[in-house]
Formats: C-alpha cells, structure tokens, sequence
C-alpha cells in the first residue's frame, strides 16, 4: 500500500511504517526510477520508512526534461527531499550508482545548507567521488548504451526488448549517463555523517579498492561491505542489504 503522506512528484512511499522510524531516502541508477527500491522497501517493512525518489524523465515523470547535470539533480532533490520528507525525525541516505553520487551531493547540501547531518549515507554501487575513470557512453549511439545496458543485467530483457518502452526511456538514460559521466565534486568534498559503502565483488563498474575509497570523504565513522554479485548485487541480495542498513539504522529509533 503505498503511502499518501506527501504529493510531491519527487518520492514513493511502498509500504507503511513505525511512527518512529527512521526515513531512508533511495536514490536510483542511471536510467532508473523509483519502483526499483520496491523490493528494498518491502524487505524492510516494519522497520524503516523508506522513500524512493522518482526523478524526472521517467516513468509518470516521461514528460518532464532528466537533468544532464548531476549538480543541479542533486539541487533539486535536495529542495524536494527538506520539503516533501522534512528533517523533523532521524534521516538516512542511500543511493545505488548514479544514485550514491546524488546521495552523497543531498547529504553535502543537508549538512552546509539546513544544518541537518543524516545519521547514515550509504553508497553503492559506485566508486568514490575521487576515483575516475574516462567513460564517454553519453556520446556514442543509442547501440552502445543498450548493450552497457544489458551488460550490467539490470533492466528486464522484455523491456529492452519493447520498441516503445525503449524509445520512452532512451532521453532519460542517455541525460543520466551524462550527468554522471561528467560529474566531479567539489575538490575534497567530505560530509561529516558515517558512510557505509556497498559493492558487489564481481561488479565491472566499481572494484572494491573504488569502493573503499569513500572513506576519504567523510570525517565520521566508515564501513565498506562487500556482497557476492556484480553491478546490482542490490537486486540479487536484497535481504543482505536490507539488514546492512537495519542493522546500522536500529539504534537511532
């Protein structure tokens, strides 16, 4: 059942819960929406509020322009999440590829801009913001970007399969691997909130010397978890996760 506590176009709530839990804001991938996190949700019923944030361009949102500048992603989702989610309760982060570096942007501006340092960011998926790589997929052909597509094994084969369903999703995908192929943060950009960093041992996209490399942006506590899979070990072990961030979120209720 999903959740009438805000309109905002911005977040998803999947499933109810506690009055006094903690809310665990979810940032999806590239080429992602919010119903990716439905299962995550679900696994944590009971336990944690989770909002998945839906971004323009996808989905409901197919008509509105994706942001091909992850800065200016994360200054909108940063508005939407003080405004829609509110700070009044203790709030968490977590973030899947393109989503870790947005995660970690909003928790950048919570921190400098509302004065509010979530108890938790968790990063995953995606090497630190101090490890690059040259990655120019935003400016070859809509071929390449479906076979990195399916390469990675996240999206369903029927629906890259479907003419339509691809022709509505391509402009989203290609803005979002723009926003994060071009995207650097600011030079020793750290946040003052602990960060868990989660990877996947097999996953071509982040090794896990990339992963544990987010130390070196945050002042405060760090872990780095590593699970069996490869660029969405998420999906494969959702129950895995899903007691990674209960079990670091449990005390703060």
């Amino acid at each position: 059942m999903t959740s009438t506590r805000t309109k905002s176009p911005w977040v998803r709530r999947y499933q109810q819960a506690p009055p006094d839990a903690v809310t665990l804001v979810c940032f999806p991938h590239a080429g992602g929406s919010a119903t990716s996190f439905h299962p995550l949700s679900r696994a944590l019923a009971g336990r944690l509020d989770v909002v998945a944030v839906q971004y323009p361009g996808r989905q409901d949102r197919h008509r509105e322009p994706a942001f091909e500048d992850l800065h200016e992603l994360a200054d909108a989702a940063y508005e939407a999440v003080v405004e829609a989610v509110g700070c009044d309760r203790p709030l968490a982060l977590f973030g899947h590829s393109m989503g870790a570096s947005v995660a970690f942007e909003v928790a950048l501006r919570l921190e400098r801009r509302a004065g509010v340092k979530p108890v938790s960011l968790f990063v995953s998926g995606r090497r630190a913001p101090s490890r690059h790589r040259s990655e120019d997929l935003h400016r070859k052909g809509d071929d390449a970007l479906l076979r990195e597509i399916r390469a990675l094994d996240g999206t369903a084969q029927a629906a890259l399969d479907d003419e339509d369903i691809v022709r509505m999703f391509l402009p989203s995908l290609r803005a979002d691997y723009t926003a994060i192929e071009l995207y650097r943060s600011a030079p020793g950009a750290t946040v003052g909130c602990p960060v868990v960093a989660l990877t996947g041992d097999t996953d071509p996209k982040t090794t896990v010397e990339e992963a544990g490399a987010w130390q070196e942006h945050t002042t405060g506590p760090f872990d780095l978890r590593v699970f069996e899979g490869g660029h969405f070990f998420v999906s494969e072990r959702t129950d895995a996760v899903a007691r990674v961030l209960s079990g670091q979120l449990d005390r703060f209720r």
